[in-house]
């Protein structure tokens, strides 16, 4: 089992920042990607933004592209997601997630991100 708790939410003006961080923790030696997605109300839950483990190589959806950066503290065990020039519309439940090289995968809570206008 792979446990993931996230953090850094909150209430936040258009155009500012913040940082969701994601500690992973249980059988964590096999991961292969960590990921990041969001879920507004009425909508579908989107990938945000991933990266691997071996490699870092990242990925982002392009309503993101240049304003978010997905990075990974190794000593940590966490994924983080800075968010900058934030909008509205990033209004969302951010989830954390976890795929293992075995494809078992896991979903954090979950950590409300809201974007005032």
């Amino acid at each position: 089992q792979v446990r993931l708790v996230e953090s850094g939410g909150g209430l936040v003006q258009s155009g500012g920042s913040l940082s969701l961080s994601c500690a992973a923790s249980g059988f964590i030696s096999n991961l292969n990607v960590m990921s990041w997605h969001r879920q507004a109300p009425g909508k579908e839950r989107e990938l945000v933004a991933s990266i691997t483990i071996p490699g870092s190589i990242t990925n982002y959806v392009d309503s993101v592209k240049g304003r978010f950066t997905i990075s990974r503290d190794n000593a940590k065990n966490t994924v983080l997601l800075q968010m900058n020039r934030l909008k509205p519309e990033d209004t969302a439940v951010y989830f954390c997630y976890a795929v293992r090289s075995d494809r078992s995968a896991y979903w954090g809570r979950g950590t409300q991100v809201t974007v005032s206008s």
